[in-house]
């Protein structure tokens, strides 16, 4: 059985995966929180119609989050992975859990199925990359205010962090010409790619990968799109024979920029109230 969700635009407005575990980016999956909405959608699209939350199997052991626009499908999620799905530029890594979250958030395993109207569907077909993932990411927040009764804010707290800045002589990296659209990007094990982003948008994605471990702002002054192709080895495979540089060797070595530790305040997602959800 399913439950109809409603629209709940005044928990959308106080906000904004761990989208593949691998970290692979669709087109501009990172860069804008809140990208300008090119198209009209009737009717809201701030909810799914339907949605249907039910404890997961006891032994699922594998975890996956995706589908097409106007349906979302989660297996064996805990709720701390929808929430970081819903909120990916709010938190900075899988492992920081956010103040006020219970333990059984990142424990009790859920399998949850959404989708909205065959008309809002066909429209959402239409968006760019960017509008249909923050559209995702914000009925997914509507989702779980209703099922889950979550309630959070943000604070701004001081946190450790690294200033991405140039490195001695300058940045490697030539700036593409301003009339090309923003392309893609994916990360492997010890390998990242970027086309035509930003450098605030890579800043923005070794933070959201949890790579360096902390989050990362762009002070590099840099701007227009860049194409980045950077390779190293992994910390675990530092020591072997045939070991390449590290990633903050890499950065400097073959982009010309540099990662320095520093305190800036940083906003961090609150949990004020949650539930177990609701019975479908």
């Amino acid at each position: 059985m399913t439950r109809r969700i409603h629209s709940r635009w005044q928990f959308a407005a106080t906000a904004m995966l761990l989208l593949a575990v691998c970290f692979t980016l669709a087109a501009s999956a990172y860069g804008q929180a809140k990208p300008a909405m090119a198209n009209t959608i009737t009717p809201d699209p701030s909810a799914y119609e339907v949605a249907s939350v039910r404890p997961a199997k006891p032994d699922c052991n594998f975890t996956t989050y995706g589908g097409p626009p106007g349906r979302y499908t989660a297996r064996c999620t805990t709720l701390w992975g929808l929430i970081y799905n819903a909120y990916p530029y709010k938190v900075r890594s899988y492992q920081d859990y956010p103040p006020g979250l219970p333990a059984w958030a990142d424990k009790d395993r859920f399998d949850v199925e959404a989708k909205t109207d065959d008309d809002t569907a066909a429209a959402l077909q239409k968006l760019s990359a960017d509008e249909q993932q923050h559209l995702s990411q914000t009925m997914l927040q509507s989702l779980l205010a209703d099922r889950f009764k979550l309630r959070i804010h943000y604070e701004s707290r001081m946190q450790p962090v690294y200033e991405l800045v140039l490195a001695k002589g300058g940045t490697k990296l030539k700036p593409l010409p301003a009339d090309q659209k923003p392309g893609w990007g994916r990360s492997l094990r010890g390998e990242l790619e970027f086309h035509r982003r930003t450098i605030a948008d890579f800043a923005q994605f070794l933070s959201f990968s949890n790579l360096v471990g902390r989050t990362v702002i762009d002070k590099t002054g840099l701007t227009g799109n860049y194409e980045i192709d950077l390779k190293w080895t992994p910390d675990d495979q530092q020591g072997t024979l045939d070991a390449g540089p590290t990633l903050f060797t890499a950065l400097e070595e073959q982009l010309g920029l540099k990662l320095v530790p520093a305190k800036d305040p940083v906003d961090t997602l609150v949990v004020d109230h949650v539930e177990r959800p609701t019975e479908n």
